[in-house]
C-alpha cells in the first residue's frame, strides 16, 4: 500500500525522504516490504506526504498493526523492523506539517487506533533513565538513518575542525597535522592555576599556549577543577591536583579567576569551554542552576574582555543515558545556552569498539531538545567519557579506520551544525586509539588523520550520504568535496568494515589509499571499499 501511495504521489524516493526526514534507502525498504517502520508516526508521515485520505490512513495503520502482530508471532523469522524512535505527541504530527489549528487529521476511529498504538509503543520502551547499555557483543552497525543524507552549496572545510585534547603539559605539540588543540588533561585546571586565593601560577598555561601559537594552532581552554581553598567542604574530583567537583562557595572567586585568565590570554586563547563533562558527578557535583549562573557570569566576562573569543557552554556527556539528556534539558530550560556561542557535547559511541559513526545516533535527540527550546547554536564535540582509557586498545587497522572516520562523521553531521571535533586526547599511550604517545613518533592512526587532512585541505564539502542516496551499494558511506582546481573528491568507506565493490563515476581519474598509493581508474572501473576510507578523484 505504501508503494501504491508513493507511485500515485509521483514523488521520487529522494523527494519523499526529504519531506519525511528519513533516507531514500529506508523508504525503498518500506515500500518493498523488506522492513517495517517501528512506530506509527512514521506510517502517518508517509501517508500524509503521499496525499492519503483519512480512510487510507486508517487502512495504513490497520495493516501496520497487523504486520506488527504477525512479526511477534513469527519470532525470529519476523520481517525486520526499523529502530524505535522516541514517541511524538499525537497533536504534533499534523501541526508540524503546517495544518490549520483545530483541523482533525483523522476520524475518531483512527485516533483511537493511533492512541492504542502510541500506548503500545510507549509501554514497550522504558524511559531513558531505566534503559541499560547494550553489551558490546550485542551491538550492531550504526543506524545510517539517524542522520539524513544532505547536499548543499559547497562550504569550506575549516582546518580547526580537526582538533585534539592535550594529555600533556610539557609544551610538546603533535608531530602530525592537526587543526586545533584543547587544554584539559594538561595541568591547566583552575586548582593548579590559582593554588591560593589571588596567587596565580601561569607557567604551565603560558608554556602550552606559547607552544600552540608557534604551531599556529587555535587553543580552546577548558574551565573547571575548583581549588580546595574555594570549596573546602566539597567532594574531591577525580584528578590528582586536589581539585573539587563542586562550584566555589563564593562565586566572586569564580569571577575573579575568569577575569584574570581572560585578561592575561586575550587574543592568544581562541575559545573558552566553561566546564568539562558537566553531567559527570565526579567532575561537576553542583546544581544545574548554579552551573547556569557560572556560565552567565563567565560568558559576560569573556565577551567584555575578549569579544573575539568563542564561548562554549559546559560540555554535556552521558548522552546515551537518561541522566545526560535530562541534564542537557535542565541547562537549556534554565537559559544556560543564551549567552554561549557554541554548545559543548560529548559525541561518542557507546564503546571504543563500536563504529565511530554510531555516535551520530545521538544528534537527533540533542538537536530536538535544543530546537524545541529555540536554541540554534554550533555544536562542538569536545571528547568522550572519563572511563574510556579503561577500554581495550584497538589493533592497528581498526585504529586507523576509527581515527579517520571519527572526523569524517562530522561532515556527515553537518545538517546538525557540528563545527568542531576534538579527538579525546593526544600524548597518552593508554587510550583505545593512540594517535601519538608523547616522546614517540605518530602511530599509523595519527598518520592516517594527517592523510585525511591532506586530502581535504583547501576543499569545500557539498554532500554526504550512503547506499542508494549516493548510487552506491547498501552500507557504503560517502562524502563529496570540491577543490580549487575544479576536481570532485569523494571519500568512501564501509562502517561494516567488510570489503565491498563500488564503481567509479563520470570523470574518474584515480583512487588514493591511506598510505598515499594512487591507482588510475576510469568511469565504471571497480573501486573496492572497506572500513578504511579511500579517496576517489574525478573531474567535474
Amino acid at each position: 500500500m505504501l508503494l501504491e501511495l508513493k507511485q500515485r504521489s509521483a514523488l521520487s524516493y529522494a523527494q519523499l525522504a526529504r519531506r519525511t526526514f528519513t533516507s531514500s534507502s529506508t523508504l525503498h525498504r518500506y515500500c518493498t516490504g523488506t522492513s517495517v517502520p517501528a512506530d506509527y508516526q512514521t506510517v502517518v508521515r508517509l501517508g500524509e506526504e503521499c496525499g492519503a485520505s483519512d480512510d487510507e490512513l486508517n487502512e495504513l495503520l490497520r495493516r501496520w498493526r497487523n504486520q506488527e502482530h504477525e512479526a511477534v508471532q513469527r519470532g525470529a523469522e519476523a520481517v525486520p523492523a526499523e529502530p524505535v524512535e522516541e514517541p511524538v505527541p499525537l497533536g504534533a504530527l499534523r501541526s508540524r506539517r503546517g495544518l490549520r489549528p483545530g483541523h482533525a487529521w483523522l476520524p475518531v476511529a483512527a485516533l483511537a487506533v493511533a492512541a492504542v498504538l502510541a500506548a503500545v509503543t510507549i509501554a514497550s520502551v522504558p524511559p531513558p533513565e531505566q534503559q541499560e547499555e547494550v553489551p558490546p557483543q550485542q551491538r550492531s552497525l550504526p543506524d545510517p538513518d539517524a542522520v539524513p543524507a544532505w547536499v548543499r552549496h559547497p562550504a569550506p572545510v575549516e582546518p580547526e575542525m580537526f582538533g585534539v585534547t592535550m594529555n600533556s603539559h610539557s609544551g610538546e605539540m603533535p608531530a602530525f597535522r592537526v587543526g586545533s588543540v584543547r587544554l584539559w588533561d594538561s595541568n591547566t585546571r583552575w586548582a593548579g592555576l590559582e593554588p591560593a586565593r589571588g596567587r596565580y601560577d601561569w607557567s604551565t598555561l603560558d608554556r602550552m599556549v606559547g607552544a600552540a601559537q608557534e604551531e599556529d594552532l587555535p587553543v580552546t581552554f577548558v574551565l573547571g577543577g575548583t581549588p580546595e581553598w574555594a570549596a573546602p567542604d566539597a567532594p574531591s574530583g577525580t584528578y590528582s591536583d586536589g581539585s573539587r567537583s563542586a562550584p566555589p562557595d563564593d562565586l566572586a572567586d569564580w569571577d575573579g579567576f575568569v577575569r584574570r585568565l581572560v585578561e592575561r590570554f586575550q587574543g592568544r586563547i581562541d575559545a573558552y569551554e566553561l566546564w568539562n563533562s558537566a553531567t559527570d558527578e565526579v567532575v561537576y557535583s553542583g546544581s544545574p542552576r548554579t552551573l547556569v549562573e557560572m556560565t552567565r557570569r563567565a560568558a559576560d566576562i569573556v565577551h567584555e574582555v575578549d569579544p573575539r573569543a568563542t564561548v562554549v557552554c559546559p560540555s554535556m556527556g552521558e548522552l546515551w543515558s537518561g541522566h545526560g539528556m535530562q541534564r542537557l534539558r535542565e541547562f537549556a530550560d534554565l537559559g544556560g545556552y543564551e549567552e554561549c556561542d557554541a554548545v559543548g557535547i560529548k559525541l561518542h559511541p557507546r564503546s571504543a569498539a563500536d563504529p565511530p559513526e554510531s555516535a551520530l545516533e545521538l544528534l537527533p535527540r540533542v538537536s530536538r531538545t535544543l530546537h524545541e527550546r529555540g536554541i540554534v547554536r554550533k555544536l562542538w564535540n569536545t571528547g568522550t567519557r572519563r572511563t574510556l582509557p579503561n577500554e581495550e586498545q584497538l589493533d592497528e587497522p581498526r585504529a586507523v579506520a576509527h581515527a579517520m572516520r571519527f572526523y569524517l562523521s562530522a561532515f556527515y553531521a553537518r545538517p546538525f551544525e557540528v563545527e568542531r571535533m576534538y579527538f579525546y586526547s593526544w600524548g597518552t599511550p593508554t587510550n583505545p586509539v593512540v594517535l601519538q604517545a608523547e616522546g614517540s613518533p605518530p602511530t599509523a592512526a595519527g598518520l592516517a588523520v594527517e592523510r585525511l587532512q591532506s586530502w581535504l585541505a583547501g576543499t569545500a564539502a557539498r554532500g554526504c550520504g550512503r547506499g542508494l542516496d549516493r548510487g552506491l551499494p547498501e552500507g557504503v558511506w560517502e562524502c563529496e568535496f570540491v577543490d580549487g582546481a575544479g576536481q570532485v573528491l569523494q571519500v568512501r568507506w564501509s562502517p561494516g568494515e567488510r570489503q565491498q565493490e563500488t564503481r567509479a563515476g563520470h570523470g574518474a581519474q584515480y583512487v588514493t589509499d591511506v598510505r598515499g598509493v594512487r591507482t588510475a581508474v576510469g568511469p565504471g572501473d571497480p573501486v573496492p571499499v572497506s572500513g578504511t576510507p579511500v579517496l576517489l578523484t574525478s573531474t567535474r
